[in-house]
C-alpha cells in the first residue's frame, strides 16, 4: 500500500473540498445581497420562524457553522433572544443537509466542464452578478473534484484488514463511531466535509450502514466546535447559545443511538423504495436525523434555554442593539407621537454613549479587557441606532408637523450626529489606552489623578446633556453649557502640567503623546455634550453649535 500517495491525495482532496464549499458559499452569499444578518435579525420573531430562517441562511452560505457563528454574534449583541437563537441553530442543522443531497446527485462526470464554465464567468466578465454565478459554479464543481480525489485516495483501504475491523467495530460499538465522527469534524471544522467523506466511504463499500450512521451522529456533534470557539470571550448569552447547539446535537444523537436498529431499517427501506444510490442514502439519513431531531426538541426550546442557563450560570449585561421605541405605523397615524418615540430612541443612544464613556474610563483605571468588549458593543449599538433612527426621522419628515415639532425634528438629527461622534471618541479613547498597554507606557500617579478628574467631569456633563434632552429641560441645558468653560480650562491646565513634566523628565515622550490625545478626545466629547444642550436652548446658533 502506497501510504504517501494515499495520504497526499486524501489531504489534497480534502483541502480542495473545503476551499470549494467556502468559495461556493461566498458566491451564494454575495448573490443573496449579503443581507444575512438583517434577515436573521428581522424574521426570527419566534423559535419556529428561527428554524425556517436558519434553514434558508444555511442553504445560502452552505455552512451551518457560519450561520451559528452569526447567530452567536447577534445574541451577544442583543439582537436576538436565546430562545430565538436556539430555533435558528435547529434550522441550521437542517439547512446543512442540503450539501449532502447535492453530493448525492452523481454529477461528478460533469464537474470539469462546470468548473471551466465557472472560470470563464469569473475571469472574462466584469459584471458582479455574472462573477457571483461563476464563483458558485466553480465552487460547486470543485466540491465534486475534491470528493473524487478523496475517494481515490481512500480506495486502497478496502484491502487493509485493520481498517475493515475498525469499521465493523463501529457497527458493533456505535459509541466508537460517534466519537470518531465527532473528533474528525472537530479537526476539519466542517460537518459537510466529514459527511461527504462518509458518503465516499459508504459508496466504496468501506463502511457498513450500521457503522456509518453513528459516525454521522458524531459529525453533527463535532460541528458545534466552531460556535463554541466563536462564543469564547463573548457574552454569557452568546455562550449559552453555543451550549444549546452542543446540547441539541448530543440529545439528538442519544435518541437516535437508542433507536439505531429501527433507524437503520428505515434507511434501508427508504433506499429500496426510492432506489437510492449509496451517497444519497447517507444524505437521506442525515436529513431525517436533523428534521426529526428538530421536530422532537422544538416544543422544548424553553427547557433547553433553562438547562443551558444552569450550565452557563451568571448574570449577563446584554445590550439591545435593535430599536425599542420606533413604530412605523405611528408615522402616518400620529406623527407627533412618532416624533416622541424617535426622541426616546435618541435618548437611548445618549445613554449608550454615557455608558461607553464610563467603560473606557474603567478600562484606563483597571486594565480589565471586559471593558473593551463592552465599548465595542456600545459603539456598534450607537451606530445601528444612528442608522435606523435617522431613516425613521427621514420618513417622518414627509408628514405634516407643527412648528414646535419641526424644531424638535431638526434638533434630533443634530443630536444623533453629536451622540454618534461621542461614540467615536470613546472608541478612540479605548484604542489609545490599548496602545498604552501594548507599548508598556507608564503614567505617573499625578497624570492618573488629572485624567480621573477630567474624565469624571466630562462624564457628568454628557450625562446631564442626555438628561436635558430627555426632559427637554432648558435648566439642565444651561447647566451643561456652564460646564464648557471648566472643560476647556481643565484641558489647558492639564496640557501645561504635562509640558512641565516633560521638561523635568518626569514623563516620557510616548506617555505624553497618549496623555495629550486622551484629554483632547475628552474635550471634544464635552463639546458635543454642549451641542446637544444648545439645540434645546437654540442659543448662539439656530441649529446648535458646530
Amino acid at each position: 500500500m502506497d501510504w504517501q500517495t494515499m495520504i497526499f491525495q486524501f489531504l489534497g482532496g480534502l483541502g480542495l473540498f473545503l476551499f470549494a464549499i467556502k468559495f461556493m458559499g461566498d458566491g451564494l452569499q454575495k448573490a443573496a445581497g449579503d443581507r444575512l444578518r438583517e434577515i436573521l435579525d428581522r424574521f426570527t420573531t419566534n423559535p419556529l420562524m428561527g428554524v425556517l430562517v436558519g434553514i434558508v441562511v444555511t442553504v445560502l452560505i452552505q455552512s451551518s457553522s457560519g450561520t451559528t457563528v452569526i447567530t452567536v454574534g447577534l445574541v451577544s449583541a442583543g439582537f436576538m433572544t436565546l430562545r430565538q437563537a436556539i430555533g435558528v441553530i435547529m434550522g441550521a442543522n437542517i439547512g446543512t443537509t442540503v450539501t449532502a443531497f447535492i453530493i448525492g446527485f452523481d454529477v461528478g462526470a460533469y464537474s470539469y466542464p462546470i468548473m471551466a464554465l465557472g472560470a470563464v464567468l469569473l475571469f472574462f466578465f466584469k459584471k458582479n452578478t455574472i462573477q457571483n454565478i461563476g464563483q458558485i459554479l466553480f465552487g460547486f464543481a470543485g466540491l465534486f473534484i475534491g470528493l473524487e480525489m478523496m475517494g481515490d485516495g481512500m480506495k486502497p483501504l478496502r484491502d487493509w484488514d485493520a481498517f475493515i475491523d475498525l469499521t465493523v467495530n463501529f457497527s458493533d460499538h456505535p459509541i466508537l463511531g460517534v466519537i470518531a465522527g465527532t473528533l474528525f469534524t472537530v479537526v476539519v471544522q466542517s460537518s459537510s466535509a466529514t459527511v461527504g467523506i462518509l458518503q465516499g466511504l459508504y459508496s466504496e463499500g468501506l463502511i457498513p450502514l450500521g457503522g456509518a450512521l453513528p459516525v454521522l451522529f458524531g459529525d453533527n456533534i463535532g460541528t458545534t466546535i466552531t460556535a463554541v470557539l466563536a462564543s469564547l470571550g463573548a457574552s454569557i448569552t452568546a455562550r449559552r447559545a453555543a451550549a444549546s447547539h452542543v446540547l441539541f446535537n448530543i440529545i439528538g444523537s442519544i435518541i437516535f443511538l437508542l433507536i439505531l436498529p429501527l433507524f437503520t431499517n428505515y434507511v434501508e427501506w427508504i433506499s429500496g423504495v426510492l432506489n437510492l444510490e449509496e451517497k444519497m442514502q447517507i444524505a437521506f439519513a442525515h436529513g431525517t436525523f436533523n428534521v426529526i431531531n428538530t421536530i422532537i426538541q422544538l416544543p422544548f426550546v424553553g427547557v433547553l434555554a433553562y438547562i443551558v442557563t444552569k450550565i452557563v450560570p451568571g448574570e449577563d449585561e446584554s445590550i439591545e442593539y435593535a430599536p425599542k421605541h420606533l413604530d412605523l405605523s405611528l408615522i402616518e397615524q400620529s406623527p407627533s407621537i412618532a416624533l416622541g418615540q424617535a426622541k426616546q430612541e435618541v435618548v437611548r443612544m445618549g445613554e449608550f454613549a454615557v455608558k461607553g464613556l464610563q467603560e473606557s474610563m474603567d478600562f484606563l483605571f483597571t486594565g480589565d479587557k471586559k471593558h473593551v468588549t463592552m465599548t465595542v458593543q456600545l459603539e456598534d449599538a450607537i451606530n445601528n441606532l444612528d442608522r435606523v433612527t435617522t431613516d425613521y426621522l427621514v420618513e417622518l419628515s414627509k408628514e405634516s408637523l407643527s412648528e414646535t415639532d419641526s424644531k424638535l425634528h431638526h434638533s434630533l438629527f443634530q443630536n444623533i450626529r453629536d451622540i454618534e461622534r461621542v461614540g467615536d471618541h470613546f472608541e478612540n479613547l479605548v484604542e489609545l489606552i490599548q496602545s498604552k498597554e501594548m507599548n508598556r507606557v507608564k503614567f505617573s500617579e499625578e497624570a492618573y489623578e488629572e485624567l480621573k478628574e477630567m474624565y469624571e467631569f466630562v462624564l457628568d456633563t454628557v450625562s446631564l446633556s442626555v438628561l436635558a434632552l430627555d426632559k427637554q429641560s432648558k435648566e439642565f441645558a444651561r447647566e451643561v453649557i456652564s460646564k464648557e468653560d471648566r472643560i476647556d480650562e481643565l484641558e489647558r491646565v492639564l496640557r501645561k502640567r504635562h509640558i512641565y513634566r516633560l521638561n523635568n523628565g518626569e514623563c516620557s515622550g510616548s506617555a505624553g503623546i497618549i496623555y495629550a490625545d486622551i484629554i483632547s478626545n475628552l474635550e471634544r466629547i464635552g463639546d458635543h455634550a454642549v451641542n446637544i444642550a444648545e439645540t434645546i436652548l437654540e442659543e448662539n446658533h439656530p441649529f446648535g453649535a458646530i
